[in-house]
């Protein structure tokens, strides 16, 4: 069944990528779901659709942008929001989930103006908005290549520090850690890995990668570093079956990735609440 994936090139890319979009997806995806920022990932994914649209927009009309993948310009936009989150979070101090609305909104709104000034969707839009395992390119490859080596340094460095801000960010600034700083550089990388990941996910459902692996890891992970590694392997499970399973049925991955996602939410729930029933029953029959 993998045999194709590993004949054409078209399919090595989408299944390297998906491989390393399921690793940095759920990691990233730990830290927001623990700080309570999960709708991040979808403000700054509809922030990175605006830049995709940007990009489709100016290749009809300037030459420089015919050549350029449109990926480089949603990154642009997905690190620009991102700081623009960063900024109004700050600007709201007891009201700092409000910058998440602003930006999903803003982004929502002005990728609809850019979609309609280019008369509408076209193919390559579609394949950005739900994914798709023939657009991945080459180049698509490698900038994730660049992205998840970023990622895993940055992580490295900064574990302790995103660590501590995840769990009590007051005690974090008064042990003299810079909140600002380490907050910034984290939220740049979930846009680094959100514009990553679109080829594959979709804009519209990345956010889901992020937060579903995560949602089932909890239910069974005894601590943080085994959240990480449930999550990864939840993650990778549900990118490596999403990919196989819609070039052969021929639907879009990111919809297959998504609802594997959820399908392994769902029976870790159930596993976990039959499991809950047979202690009952036994501390019954030993009491």
């Amino acid at each position: 069944m993998l045999e194709a994936f590993f004949r054409y090139e078209f399919l090595q890319n989408a299944f390297y990528s998906g491989l390393l979009i399921g690793l940095l997806a759920p990691l990233l995806g730990v830290f927001l779901v623990v700080r309570r920022l999960a709708l991040i990932a979808d403000a700054l994914s509809h922030i990175t659709l605006s830049g995709i649209a940007a990009s489709l927009l100016l290749a009809k009309h300037v030459v420089f942008f015919q050549g350029l993948n449109p990926l480089y310009l949603g990154l642009v936009f997905s690190v620009g929001g991102s700081i623009l989150i960063e900024q109004l979070r700050s600007a709201y101090k007891f009201y700092k989930e409000i910058a998440i609305p602003i930006i999903l909104s803003g982004g929502i709104g002005l990728g609809v103006v850019f979609i309609s000034m280019a008369d509408g969707f076209n193919n390559d839009l579609f394949n950005y908005l739900f994914g798709s395992v023939i657009a991945v390119s080459r180049s698509d490859l490698w900038t994730i290549c660049i992205i998840t080596v970023v990622v895993l340094v940055v992580l490295i460095l900064f574990y302790k520090e995103l660590f501590f801000l995840s769990f009590d960010e007051e005690q974090a600034k008064v042990s003299g850690i810079n909140r600002k700083l380490v907050n910034f550089i984290f939220i740049v990388m979930v846009a680094l890995v959100i514009a990553a990941s679109m080829r594959i996910v979709g804009i519209l459902l990345v956010s889901a990668l992020m937060t579903l692996p995560v949602a089932a890891a909890m239910r069974l992970a005894k601590g943080f570093k085994q959240m990480f590694l449930y999550s990864i392997f939840f993650g990778e499970i549900a990118v490596v079956t999403g990919l196989i399973s819609s070039f052969y049925l021929d639907l879009a991955p990111g919809g297959m990735i998504v609802m594997i996602s959820v399908l392994i939410l769902l029976i870790v729930i159930a596993v976990e609440y039959g499991l809950s029933i047979v202690r009952g029953i036994a501390a019954k029959k030993t009491s």
